[in-house]
């Protein structure tokens, strides 16, 4: 059945499994909201387009699947290249797909006229390309989609001309078969290593959290220590005994990194901002899995492959032994870097704490650029991967409200929460409107110690004179009432978990409002 182009996109993306499409309509892209809901498709409709792509981040870390937007020409695709910017630093899979100008080299003066927007989006995408007519953009779209399913996910952006949008077109081809990441390679030399280590110590990072039981089996197996990055937290277990945690960033762990004879790491990067330093601080040799070539570089023994079927293959492959690292030695490091991380931001660490333990152990949270965040990252151990969201690498503001709605409309029966900081929150604060028009039982925790804290002590370290650091805020409570939201202020940790839990209840989101104060 022949259909305008723009239509036919969404009945491909709904054959390719596509459920919601999160966007903003506009002069430029309302032939792509044609087929919609003929395509059995659910569209969000965020309160900008900054919004939206975050919107998409979030679902797809909830979901596994990739988050798609639509957006206009111009300022609709510049205002989401950050969320764009912010999902290719944490590998999210996200597809932007944005009309363009029919022509703009010979024209001046048009509607949402930019130089390159193909260029634009091309500097925090994988890729971004024009699709001058059907064909183009079903191939695009399968490429993107395979690219998802095979190597390292990333975000896309494809941009259809206004013109071509409304030309009739053929249905997109059936899709093709999802392309399958090759079998664990040959692991003989890796089991060696492992094997004849004394004090194997292992790093986990977000890439590895698929096979995060064949972690724990290995682990166990081989009774090694181990550490994981933020985004790596819930891949070993809470009570692993010999588990450093989520400390990586305190400066002595590159003391527990000197007393390894070899260091393995698995799916991570090894970022700065995983490390805040320039190495993990290890002398011996270094194994690396990854399915991104890129991050081989350096390694004693580089491992091309999925790190989940690389894991398996090691669980089965190892025979037990026992290590040098002690139970002992490991509580006492973590017990040093708790206190550390309480003594830099106090406060904190209770309240985390305190929530940790009310809440049901299934939550996910998504959090912002806050204190509050940095802390609960270290502190707060959890169950099973993928449950805490951060934009841990681009650093954006803005982040948790919009990702948390993204979460709970991808995974519905789950409990979710947003954590937010009072300057970052009102990036995005317009986004109350979409959870309250959806109804979301949404609790937003707004850390607020009234200024921007963190930039304040860093000036401070640095012998400058804190500066633009104090912005007026509004009244929270009576702006989300406002918006239709719920709104509490707890006056003590036990009413601020009891309020947590009312929202969770709740037929709509909440605001719940944290001071520095409230842990006494």
């Amino acid at each position: 059945m022949h259909r305008p182009l723009g239509a036919q996109i969404s009945h491909m993306l709904r054959g390719r499994g596509v459920e919601v499409i999160f966007g903003i309509p506009g002069v430029h892209n309302i032939e792509l909201y044609r087929g919609i809901e003929e395509a059995g498709i659910r569209h969000v409709l965020a309160r900008h387009e900054q919004g939206a792509g975050f919107m998409a981040d979030g679902y797809a870390r909830a979901t596994g699947r990739p988050g798609v937007a639509y957006v206009i020409t111009g300022p609709g695709l510049t205002n989401i290249l950050t969320p764009l910017g912010q999902a290719f630093s944490d590998s999210v899979p996200v597809l932007a797909i944005s009309s363009c100008l029919d022509e703009t080299a010979g024209r001046r003066g048009q509607l949402h006229q930019m130089r390159d927007q193909e260029g634009a989006a091309a500097m925090v995408c994988d890729w971004s390309h024009t699709a001058r007519d059907a064909r183009a953009i079903y191939a695009l779209i399968d490429r993107a989609f395979a690219e998802f399913a095979s190597t390292r996910p990333r975000p896309k952006h494809v941009q259809v001309p206004i013109g071509a949008l409304g030309t009739l077109a053929e249905p997109a081809p059936p899709p093709s078969p999802d392309p399958s990441t090759p079998e664990a390679p040959d692991l003989a030399a890796a089991v060696s290593m492992i094997s004849a280590a004394r004090r194997p110590l292992f790093l986990f990072g977000g890439g590895a959290k698929g096979g995060f039981r064949a972690a724990r089996t290995l682990l166990a197996r081989r009774q090694a220590a181990s550490f994981t990055t933020y985004a790596g937290r819930g891949i070993v277990a809470p009570d692993d005994p010999l588990a450093f945690g989520s400390f990586l960033a305190r400066p002595d762990s590159a003391g527990v990194f000197t007393r390894a004879d070899l260091v393995v790491a698995v799916g991570t990067e090894i970022a700065e901002v995983d490390l805040w330093r320039p190495s993990p601080g290890h002398s011996c040799k270094l194994i690396r899995v990854d399915v991104d070539p890129e991050q081989l570089a350096g390694a004693d023994l580089p491992i091309l492959g999925d790190a989940a079927k690389v894991l398996r293959a090691l669980a089965e492959a190892l025979p037990e032994g026992r290590s040098d690292w002690t139970p002992a030695e490991v509580a006492a490091a973590r017990a040093r870097f708790r206190a550390e991380t309480d003594a830099e931001r106090p406060g904190i660490v209770p309240m985390a704490e305190a929530l940790r333990a009310a809440l049901p152990e299934d939550v996910t949270v998504y959090s912002d650029m806050t204190q509050f965040a940095y802390v609960a990252k270290e502190v707060w151990d959890m169950p099973a991967p993928g449950l805490w969201h951060h934009p841990f690498g681009f650093g954006t503001l803005g982040y948790a409200l919009p990702a948390a709605i993204g979460g709970k409309i991808g995974r519905p029966e789950n409990p979710v929460i947003a954590v937010a900081g009072d300057y970052g929150f009102q990036y995005t604060i317009q986004e109350l409107g979409t959870a309250v028009e959806l109804g979301l039982p949404l609790p937003i925790l707004l850390w607020d110690n009234g200024k921007l804290k963190e930039i304040e002590e860093s000036m401070q370290r640095a012998q400058i004179a804190p500066n633009a650091v104090i912005a007026r805020n509004p009244d929270f409570l009576a702006l989300a009432r406002a918006y239709g939201a719920r709104a509490e202020r707890p006056a003590s940790l036990s009413g601020l978990c009891d309020a947590v839990l009312r929202a969770l209840r709740a037929d709509g989101p909440t605001l719940i409002h944290m001071t520095p104060d409230l842990a006494g």
